[in-house]
């Protein structure tokens, strides 16, 4: 293997690893913020069932990932190096103040900047496209909807029941669902670097004439993105658990539930969607079952305007990069 594609294979494990960073906040801000688990110890349940998620999904979004967004005849190492290098740059930058972006848009558009930049519109996978940038609204819309229903569901079921039982079964609980959560998270947004790792090795020689998603790249990227979860982006973790709206435990039951039945929906159908974007719409959807005003907008305001940059921004951050490069290599 030459050393410009083990140097950029090792630069996607940095990006995986900034994305367990950013992302830890979606696994474990609420289980946080309701005080049922330690910031060190949440963060450490998160990564281990971020890691679990090897063990129990296919690898339907990393081949979409690999071959549904660009043609992977126009992949090349530089290609890769400048989506990777734009997409964790813009992640790093967001996570330093707080915002809890989608550091897997963040590589999609790093992706298509380059690739389109340099070689046109043709050279973008349309169709894959498409379903990414709809479901920038749909998912964190069906995380909303859920998350508003099995709140609903659940103050009906136990509206006789005293509020510190409700309190201690829903603490036991939310551990349960923050488990499922994070499983949810592994599954989706490790397989995005794999199906990244995936093309650059397939265009360049190394996986023979059928692309496949290497044993080596799969376990490789979630132990990547366990270890980012471990570190924890503190400033993101407080603006979800903390900041968006006030939590208890059957809050953040209901929001992990609702995030986890969405993630898996969209990995059973092969769809890179965000799980920043989906745990924001349950975490708001169940805030809004106690009275609209109790998810603070402003803050949502700011985390729906950083999802809308993201796309673009890493898009022209990677694009010119790679022409940069192109000029000098």
């Amino acid at each position: 293997m030459s050393t410009l594609v083990i140097v950029i294979v090792g630069l996607a494990f940095l990006y995986d690893f900034i994305n367990g960073m950013n992302d830890a906040a979606n696994s474990v801000a609420t289980v946080v913020a309701t005080r049922v688990l330690s910031p060190f110890v949440a963060v450490l349940w998160a990564a281990l069932f971020n890691f679990a998620a090897y063990f129990l999904f296919g690898l339907n979004v990393a081949n979409t990932m690999g071959k549904g967004i660009i043609q992977p005849h126009v992949v090349e190492p530089w290609l890769v190096f400048s989506a990777l290098l734009g997409a964790s740059a813009w992640s790093y930058f967001c996570t330093h103040f707080g915002l809890p972006i989608s550091v897997s848009h963040a590589l999609i558009g790093g992706m298509v900047g380059p690739a389109w930049f340099a070689y046109g519109a043709g050279s973008v996978v349309a169709s894959g496209i498409l379903n990414v940038v709809i479901f920038i609204f749909v998912s964190p819309l069906i995380g909303f909807v859920l998350g508003y229903l099995l709140m609903i569901l659940i103050k009906h079921i136990l509206k006789r029941v005293k509020p510190a039982n409700v309190d201690s079964w829903f603490r036991a609980l939310q551990l349960l669902s923050s488990a499922l959560f994070s499983l949810g998270h592994g599954s989706n947004d490790a397989q995005k670097t794999m199906g990244i790792i995936a093309v650059l090795l397939f265009s360049t020689g190394y996986l023979g004439s059928e692309f496949y998603v290497p044993e080596w790249v799969a376990f490789s990227c979630y132990i990547a993105i366990a270890l980012g979860t471990l570190t924890g982006g503190w400033k993101v973790i407080k603006t979800m658990g903390v900041n968006l709206t006030d939590l208890k435990p059957v809050h953040g039951f209901a929001a992990e539930t609702a995030g986890a039945i969405t993630l898996g929906m969209s990995a059973f159908m092969g769809i890179p969607v965000s799980t920043t974007h989906t745990i924001s719409g349950s975490i708001m959807g169940v805030g809004v079952t106690r009275r609209v005003s109790a998810v603070r907008w402003k803050v949502a305001q700011n985390i729906i305007g950083a999802w809308i940059l993201t796309i673009p921004m890493t898009m022209i951050i990677s694009g010119l990069l790679y022409l940069l490069i192109r000029v000098f290599v």
